[in-house]
């Protein structure tokens, strides 16, 4: 007479489910988020650059407006490097 034996025993589920590039991106994501958020912020409660000329002619320029190109460069490059996807040859 034999017996049927049952399922082999489930593995414990550890918590790491999720893939590795996934991770990647979303840490690369939340980079690029708080990047543009601190911009936001210096738009709203940053100084103005206040330049005033030997002649009396002064200008001013919101700080936001040169943070905001930073950040553009900024965000190429963290999204250059963080998105990017290995080739499997």
């Amino acid at each position: 007479m034999t017996t049927i034996s049952n399922d082999p025993p489930q593995v414990a589920h550890d918590g790491r489910s999720w893939p590795r590039p996934l991770v990647a991106e979303m840490w690369t994501s939340l980079a690029i988020s708080v990047i543009w958020v601190t911009v936001l912020l210096d738009a709203l409660f940053g100084p103005d650059i206040r330049t005033t000329s030997a002649g009396g002619d002064s200008s001013v320029v919101p700080s936001a407006i040169v943070i905001a190109i930073l950040a553009f460069f900024t965000t190429w490059v963290v999204a250059k490097h963080g998105f990017r996807h290995e080739r499997a040859n």
